[in-house]
């Protein structure tokens, strides 16, 4: 009898844990479902073929060009620019980058909108550079899976611009 017992018990402590792990899990989808964008949200192209960098020093960047995002940090100067501004002393370059941005000002309550699309381009072996502003997302790919790329979020509901 005892032993029946302590059957029921763990099979009920085991019931009490797999309702709570869907419902937690549960959760999480539906929040991350309600925070993405939804069909027809725009992505807007940029025109511009861009580079990414490293910089030895901030001093070579013309900061009276209107499009770059610069990342400083203990270990490195990174710059993203229009490929036509780029400085001339770069300690690593890589050009033939194209992007697009989220349009609009996205609120910093929502959640995986970049990993809604960058899952998007994963699942189609398309690589991102991304960057983040203060407004909104930027999605770099490189040159030749651009067009592909613009292709597959158009097709998962999105509208390029």
């Amino acid at each position: 009898m005892i032993k029946n017992l302590n059957k029921v018990i763990v099979i009920i402590i085991l019931m009490i844990f797999c309702i709570s792990f869907l419902n937690k899990n549960s959760y999480a989808l539906v929040d991350a479902d309600r925070a993405t964008l939804r069909k027809g949200d725009k992505l807007k192209i940029i025109k511009d073929s861009l580079t990414v960098c490293k910089l030895a020093s901030t001093d070579d960047i013309d900061l009276n060009k209107d499009f770059y995002f610069i990342g400083k940090t203990d270990e490195e100067i990174s710059l993203v620019c229009r490929t036509e501004d780029t400085p001339e002393h770069t300690t690593e370059r890589e050009d033939r980058w194209k992007g697009f941005r989220i349009q609009g000002v996205l609120d910093f309550s929502l959640i995986g909108i970049l990993a809604k699309i960058s899952g998007i381009l994963a699942e189609n072996e398309i690589g991102i550079f991304a960057v983040s502003t203060y407004n909104t997302d930027y999605i770099l790919v490189k040159e030749e899976n651009y067009e592909k790329a613009l292709k597959v979020l158009e097709i998962a509901g999105y509208n390029i611009i």
